[in-house]
């Protein structure tokens, strides 16, 4: 199906992990708790090869990856960034509720979201095992092309009619330009954008970083959708967001934490959103796309919680999203839209 023209207003989606030991459940879970825009979960309680990192690096020449998750560089000279990624059609235990959740929304006719492991993660990956900084990132930036080339032809053949985003999870972004991040900004971008570029039409693409990063660095890497926390040190980019969203960029906003203890209420998360849209309105955002082009998640995945708190964040996204939704459905009626 490719690209969707647009995405559900003010819809809720979740960002990757779960904690449910039975993919079935899992999945269940999301198709009945998002379901405008259901993500595909990963699931390391039932198999750590779902956790990001070796899920990213199985097939690659030259690295071997233990049922555990854990990974080594077997070969260095293996590495090469034209050796063909192995398991082309992800019948491989990594990938295993992605099958599932695509056979699940087969018959959908509305937008999915898949996400995967970003180029410039999994390349810092290969730096922390041994790897030369120039090959890591040629060869991370080769593999996460070919699997997200492998990941919408499997959405393809088993969702046929269900249009797809797709995000590529960057936590190595965090931070921005760190020292500890061995390649300058260009280089930055052009191992972004050949991720991106690599499903050109066939997805909407984006980013996911969980915390502050170089957003103006990231937006240049073309993505269609932004998926950041509230707070995340946005507003210093407010220019270039702005002419992201009027280019008609999303932004998926992380507004419900998962690194700590929850209210029971949503009153603090909208608070704390509507005070960062309000900052960047001060800062030359337009108000109207800023609502209208916004989904809401999670600030992160959730495999270290447990499956109540797990509904618990689900509940209060849900909540958000339905006053973002009623927001935008306000500001179309004030202009007799």
């Amino acid at each position: 199906m490719g690209r969707p023209e647009t995405l559900p207003l003010g819809a809720p989606t979740s960002v990757g992990s779960l904690p449910h030991t039975d993919r079935e459940a899992a999945i269940s879970f999301v198709l009945e708790r998002t379901v405008e825009l259901p993500a595909a979960p990963t699931l390391p309680s039932i198999d750590p090869l779902e956790m990001m990192i070796p899920q990213g690096l199985w097939g690659i020449e030259g690295v071997s990856v233990d049922d555990d998750g854990s990974f080594s560089i077997t070969d260095p000279d293996a590495l090469d960034p034209s050796a063909p990624l192995g398991d082309h059609e992800l019948a491989g235990r990594p990938f295993a509720t992605w099958r599932r959740f695509l056979d699940a929304v087969a018959d959908r006719t509305d937008p999915i979201k898949l996400q995967l492991t970003g180029p410039i993660t999994l390349g810092l990956a290969l730096v922390d095992a041994g790897a030369p900084a120039g090959i890591a990132f040629a060869v991370a930036s080769g593999a996460i092309a070919a699997r997200a080339r492998d990941l919408v032809a499997l959405a393809e053949a088993r969702a046929p009619g269900v249009s797809r985003v797709v995000v590529f999870d960057e936590p190595g972004l965090v931070g921005g330009l760190r020292t500890d991040l061995p390649l300058p900004g260009d280089q930055v971008v052009d191992v972004l954008s050949g991720a991106l570029a690599a499903i050109e039409g066939q997805a909407l693409t984006g980013v996911h970083v969980c915390g502050a990063a170089d957003w103006r660095l990231i937006m240049q890497a073309g993505p269609g959708l932004l998926s950041m926390p509230v707070g995340a040190d946005v507003t210093g980019s407010a220019g270039a967001l702005g002419s992201y969203l009027e280019r008609g960029g999303w932004v998926a906003w992380g507004a419900v934490p998962t690194d700590g203890p929850l209210g029971e209420s949503n009153s603090r998360y909208w608070r704390q959103l509507s005070a960062q849209w309000c900052e960047l309105v001060q800062n030359g955002c337009d108000p109207v796309l800023l609502r209208r082009q916004a989904l809401v998640t999670p600030v992160c995945g959730l495999a270290l919680h447990d499956e109540t708190q797990a509904d618990h964040v689900f509940t209060l996204t849900r909540e958000l999203a339905e006053k973002i939704h009623d927001q935008v459905t306000g500001i179309r009626l004030s202009v007799g839209a």
